[in-house]
C-alpha cells in the first residue's frame, strides 16, 4: 500500500471514529425522554457522515455510535434494531458530490424518517413483547410523533451543519 493510500485510510479511520463519537454524544446525551425512550438529534450526524464518508465507513459510525448510546445508556435491549436501522439509514445518502447538501441527501431523510418510525415500532411490537401481538403492534405505532421529532431534529442539524461545511468548501480542500 503506497504511503498515500495508507494516509488515506488512516483519514477516513479517524473520521469514522470522530463520526461515531459524536453520534454517541449527540445520541446519548443530548436527548429529550419520551415515554417509550428518548428522542435525539443523532441521526443528523449519521446523515452528515454518510454525506461524507464512503458507505462502509458511514455505516460503521451510524452502528458503532447508535449501539454505544443504547447500550451506555441503559437501553441495551434496543441494540440489534439500532445495528439495522442505523445501516440502512446511512445507504440513503451519498458522499459522491463535492457537496454535502444535495437534492439526493435531501430525499434520503424521507426514507430514514419511514425507517427510523416502521422500523423501530415493529421491533417494539414484536421482538420486545417477545411476540407479535397487534395490540402491541398498535402501541408501539403510537410513539411515531417521537420518532417525527426524532428525524425533524436530526433534519435540522444535518441541513445547518452541512451548510456551514458546504460554505466552508471542506469536501473542495480535500480535508475529509
Amino acid at each position: 500500500m503506497t504511503r498515500t493510500a495508507q494516509s488515506d485510510k488512516i483519514k477516513k479511520m479517524v473520521l469514522t471514529s470522530l463520526f461515531s463519537a459524536l453520534i454517541f454524544v449527540f445520541t446519548a446525551y443530548i436527548h429529550v425522554p419520551t415515554g417509550a425512550g428518548y428522542t435525539h438529534a443523532g441521526d443528523g450526524l449519521i446523515y452528515l457522515a454518510a454525506s461524507i464518508l464512503p458507505t462502509p465507513y458511514a455505516v460503521a459510525a451510524g452502528i458503532i455510535g447508535g449501539a454505544l448510546a443504547d447500550g451506555l445508556s441503559g437501553f441495551p435491549v434496543w441494540i440489534p434494531a439500532t445495528i439495522v436501522i442505523k445501516a440502512l439509514t446511512a445507504l440513503f445518502f451519498t458522499n459522491k458530490s463535492d457537496k454535502i447538501i444535495t437534492k439526493r441527501n435531501l430525499l434520503g431523510i424521507v426514507p430514514s424518517l419511514v425507517l427510523c418510525i416502521v422500523g423501530y415500532r415493529l421491533y417494539e411490537g414484536v421482538v420486545i413483547t417477545k411476540g407479535f401481538s397487534a395490540a402491541a403492534v398498535i402501541a408501539a405505532f403510537g410513539q411515531t410523533p417521537a420518532s417525527c421529532v426524532q428525524v425533524v431534529a436530526s433534519t435540522v442539524l444535518y441541513i445547518v451543519t452541512g451548510l456551514a461545511l458546504d460554505r466552508a468548501g471542506i469536501k473542495k480542500s480535500h480535508l475529509i
